[in-house]
């Protein structure tokens, strides 16, 4: 399987969580939906939990997390 890739948005929602783990991830961000009040950040939770639930937790150890900031991607910028 290609290793899915994740939104920017996707993965700075994952910084924020349990990394350490694919199903650690899945039960921290699943914990969190009904803490979510906006319904882009539900979307964007439950869009990274259907794609962890689709790699295997080998697929997932090689993966790494960086946060992104504004500012990161500055190559548009004239």
């Amino acid at each position: 399987m290609d290793l899915m890739v994740f939104t920017v948005e996707e993965e700075n929602l994952i910084c924020v969580y349990d990394t350490s783990s694919r199903t650690a991830l899945i039960n921290s961000i699943t914990d969190a939906i009904p803490h979510f009040e906006e319904p882009e950040m539900i979307e964007i939770a439950e869009n990274i939990i259907t794609k962890l639930n689709a790699m295997s937790d080998g697929e997932f150890s090689v993966l790494t997390f960086h946060p992104a900031y504004h500012g990161d991607n500055d190559e548009t910028e004239g």
